[in-house]
């Protein structure tokens, strides 16, 4: 009853005329929006010394309105989509802002001792508090669990109070990485396209309907049962990057089949690349992306940071142009550094060894720097298991800093 007397003064008179009918109808409306924040909980403070922000777990009850989402023929923009949030999951009464603010990471896929197939990634930014989500939607669509930047959410220090978890369970909606209980893993990662320091975004104009960046990736985990389904998926929607952003794309299963997905102008190059409604989808398999080069062409891990792979794109090959390009060669030299690991034979303890070398606070970044300076969190997803390790801010030696969850029924 404390939380519902809470709710009723923050949400306005519109709430209290329907409290009025009785607490069941309350409940009635706003009944899965209650469990879903009821279960928000913090599980690391924010840690002064190292700059890293707070972590949450939070469970969503239902299907926050995703089918419908979908049916509708999903948003083109980020204002659309906040609208839908607003509409739907916070009934018209909660106005929330998003907003994607340009990022850095790293993934890579190996199989490990036990022929577990796992997919590792860091999120590099500036210090913010994060979100790790667990869903189940139903209806035929998958259980999953991804990490949330809350600083999309305008929740960059923390949740605080009801307003704010109240906007935390728009969170379904701006995943940056997770894995479904089908075993399938996707990430999305800045690919800072346009010439120089400038970032144009992708902006599909066809009849087919429309997705964002966190949307498409919402879309896969819930949806998709392998890599194949998830770039089939891709294919029937235009793309919309968000935020004056660009992004690509990598999505792994636990068959150990992979694929990087860029939206690229195969008219333009780097130095040209203005004009987001000409792009069109580009998709390297890891067993078919001997157009990448010699080195993606024999081995059959996959590995992405932040630039474009697609061959070509860069005019002058400027490796100062090419954001990410250090961390790219070093999560190919480090997976097989001499030749005979091509299959990406890796430990767990290795893949969270190289997440940890690769973390930003101590990344000497020599090749095509960025301004992102702390990985906010890394995480190894193990698709045959279905469990993931998830650390936050390089901690991965502190007490409290380290979480182990599962999918498993």
């Amino acid at each position: 009853m404390k939380l519902l007397y809470k709710v009723l003064i923050g949400v306005g008179a519109v709430v209290v005329a329907v409290a009025a009918a009785g607490v069941g109808t309350l409940y009635g409306i706003w009944g899965k929006e209650l469990n879903s924040i009821s279960s928000i909980k913090e599980i690391i403070p924010a840690h002064e010394s190292n700059k890293a922000g707070k972590v949450y777990e939070m469970t969503m009850d239902g299907g926050y309105y995703f089918d419908e989402f979908i049916e509708q023929g999903g948003v083109s923009n980020d204002d659309d989509l906040i609208q839908f949030i607003v509409d739907n999951i916070t009934k018209g009464l909660i106005p929330i802002s998003m907003k994607a603010p340009e990022v850095g990471c790293s993934s890579f896929t190996v199989i490990d001792e036990n022929g577990n197939n796992l997919f590792g990634r860091n999120y590099d930014f500036s210090s913010t508090s994060s979100l790790i989500l667990h869903t189940n939607p139903g209806n035929g669509r998958h259980a999953s669990i991804s990490s949330v930047d809350l600083q999309f959410l305008g929740l960059g220090d923390g949740i605080d109070g009801l307003m704010d978890k109240l906007t935390a369970i728009a969170a379904a909606y701006a995943p940056l990485d997770g894995m479904n209980d089908a075993g399938v893993s996707c990430g999305i990662y800045m690919s800072y396209q346009g010439p120089g320091d400038e970032s144009y975004s992708t902006d599909q104009q066809t009849d087919k309907p429309d997705l964002t960046s966190t949307t498409m990736l919402r879309m896969i985990l819930d949806y998709a049962d392998d890599v194949d389904e998830a770039v089939e998926l891709v294919k029937k929607y235009d793309f919309h990057d968000s935020a004056n952003s660009s992004f690509h794309y990598m999505v792994a299963d636990k068959s150990g089949k992979s694929a990087i997905l860029e939206w690229v102008n195969e008219d333009a190059t780097d130095s040209t690349d203005i004009d987001g409604t000409k792009r069109v989808l580009k998709v390297y398999y890891n067993d078919q992306d001997e157009m990448l080069g010699e080195d993606e062409a024999k081995n059959n891990f996959q590995y992405i940071t932040n630039f474009i792979v697609t061959p070509g794109y860069y005019a002058n090959e400027n490796q100062e142009d090419m954001k990410g390009l250090d961390r790219y060669n070093y999560i190919k030299n480090t997976i097989n550094p001499d030749g005979t690991n091509s299959e990406g034979k890796f430990t767990k303890e290795k893949s969270l060894n190289l997440l940890k070398d690769l973390g930003r606070r101590k990344w000497n970044q020599t090749v095509g720097a960025d301004s992102n300076n702390i990985t906010v969190w890394s995480v190894l997803y193990d698709l045959d298991n279905l469990e993931a390790t998830w650390v936050s801010n390089e901690e991965f030696y502190e007490e409290g800093s380290v979480f182990t969850f599962s999918l498993n029924k």
